[in-house]
């Protein structure tokens, strides 16, 4: 989950994804909701770990340790080789990439052609205040539930998903009206999805001390496969989406941190010193400019961006500002993660007081976190933009802390959770990457969105529901078509995830040469 939990980039981050399932794709005589399971219990009979095949010829190959053998005679050379058994068994993977390929053809006759209309943004407050509160009151009205098992814990996975949720609303809404004077409030949203990378993402190693293979390519494979392929299929630049390489830097980074010496994560003051050196390395490679350039440079291709329309002559340049602004939340969040259980106990310490001395001591806590977020407020917030970037770096724990100190005041709020945002909270990545392309347009390699997409033409309203309700429906099947083909690719076994990784490499290479060698050779010549 882009998340930060999410990709997770966020609270249980990287968990989900567990669980989902490929729905209505459908097999023969199986019902719909069960395809991921198929996948699964298919993977378990041939052993492979990816797409299923011959059982005897994969077993053999795996127990013969060579890999080339297992490559030779992996599911997807039987299928390449049209082995109807193989076919057949595979037939609810290769249904989901059938229909991923098809959504990113939605992506490019939307995006690039002139099939379908396009309009100006157009900004107006009071429907854009309109549009969030009404969905709010929805949210309370419809899907106001309990946490399941019901227990009042302290930043639980569904309050984070739902925070990521309404922080998601008030940015895509951002970017369709170009609500410009949200800008600061943005910046913060984001720093929210960060600081949850590193507090999602250290409470599950330092519980589990998970550090496989296996679990870290599944992460990669979250944050990075949607916009893999919507960089090759519309020529765009990784960093166009700055989410992901953001993300993927800090997820990586929180991952060396505690893979390094994991022995001894469960010592407290070690683990300090770890925060410490990342606190450290944070300052040599973003506040001296010039080492983030050495390092970054040789990765231009990978993180380098020029906006066509306002083309420059640092390329590196969007990188370093996204990065450097939010270069220290994710280790507030590793901080947060290290004092959770002590905050737990704090807060289960406050609801086993007396009604009287309880009260009071809510009343003080709300009361000083209300005026520091005044003093917040007036003296930070509200500077200009220019202004307001240079001390964000230094300054977005604090309303972070201070909606996670009164989100979990009391029992009740911590019990209690909005579904419907926690739902829009689990597929943050795929709607942040189909914005660009299926909700608005950037019509050119790399542009930003700067049109709306427009089905009903003279009806912004009428239009906004119709595409609106047509971006949600896509995005949510592309997060759980990611889920399935993950499961489908990545099995337990690292020699046999070597094997999936390599063939996918080699075929995608070859794909990718031979459609863009042929569209050079054939269609842009004669053109």
């Amino acid at each position: 989950k882009w998340s930060p939990h999410s990709s997770k980039s966020s609270g249980n981050a990287g968990n989900d994804l567990e669980g989902a399932s490929l729905v209505h794709l459908g097999t023969d005589g199986i019902h719909p909701s069960d395809a991921t399971a198929i996948i699964k219990v298919q993977l378990a009979q041939d052993g492979s770990g990816g797409l299923p095949g011959t059982p005897r010829s994969a077993a053999a190959a795996h127990l013969s340790g060579n890999l080339l053998a297992q490559m030779a005679d992996s599911p997807f050379v039987h299928i390449l080789m049209l082995d109807h058994r193989a076919i057949m068994a595979a037939r609810t993977t290769l249904r989901a990439m059938a229909e991923f390929g098809l959504l990113m053809c939605w992506y490019y006759l939307c995006d690039r052609t002139a099939v379908l209309g396009e309009g100006d943004k157009f900004y107006n407050r009071d429907q854009f205040m309109f549009l969030f509160v009404i969905l709010t009151a929805v949210a309370v009205g419809c899907s106001l539930q309990v946490v399941k098992p019901p227990q009042p814990a302290l930043l639980g996975r569904q309050q984070t998903e739902e925070w990521k949720g309404w922080m998601q609303v008030l940015f895509l809404l951002y970017h369709y009206f170009e609500a410009k004077e949200f800008y600061n409030a943005i910046r913060l949203f984001i720093a929210a999805y960060v600081w949850m990378t590193g507090f999602g993402n250290f409470l599950y190693y330092f519980k589990t001390n998970d550090f496989s293979i296996g679990r870290f390519a599944g992460m990669m494979w979250r944050l990075n496969f949607l916009v893999l392929f919507a960089c090759v299929v519309l020529e765009n630049s990784y960093m166009l989406y700055y989410i992901c390489p953001m993300h993927t830097l800090f997820t990586l980074m929180v991952y060396a941190s505690l893979g390094i010496a994991s022995h001894l994560n469960q010592n407290r003051v070690f683990m300090l010193l770890k925060l410490l050196c990342c606190v450290a390395a944070v300052v040599v490679l973003w506040d001296i400019k010039p080492v983030f350039y050495a390092i970054w440079w040789p990765f231009t291709w990978l993180v380098g961006y020029t906006d066509p329309r306002k083309p420059g002559d640092d390329p590196l340049h969007e990188w370093y500002f996204r990065s450097s602004l939010d270069r220290y939340i994710w280790i507030y969040g590793m901080l947060c993660a290290i004092m959770h259980p002590w905050a737990s106990g704090v807060v289960n310490w406050i609801d086993g007081l007396p009604l009287f001395r309880r009260a009071a001591t809510r009343t003080t806590i709300l009361s000083i976190c209300g005026v520091v977020g005044y003093v917040w407020y007036t003296n930070i917030y509200t500077l200009p933009r220019m202004e307001y970037n240079k001390v964000h770096p230094f300054t977005s724990w604090i309303p972070i802390t201070l909606w996670a100190v009164m989100r979990n005041m009391t029992p009740t709020l911590r019990l209690h959770h909005l579904r419907l945002y926690g739902w829009l909270g689990c597929i943050t990545l795929e709607t942040y990457i189909c914005q660009f392309h299926i909700w608005m347009r950037t019509d050119v390699p790399d542009g930003q969105p700067k049109q709306l997409l427009v089905l009903i033409p003279g009806y912004p309203l009428l239009n906004f529901v119709l595409v609106t309700g047509l971006y949600i429906l896509v995005s949510h099947r592309l997060f759980e078509l990611t889920t399935a083909l993950k499961t489908a690719a990545m099995p337990s076994s690292n020699q046999l995830l070597l094997r999936n990784m390599i063939i996918l490499a080699v075929a995608g290479t070859t794909l990718y040469l031979s459609v863009y060698g042929g569209l050079n050779l054939f269609v842009y010549q004669v053109l």
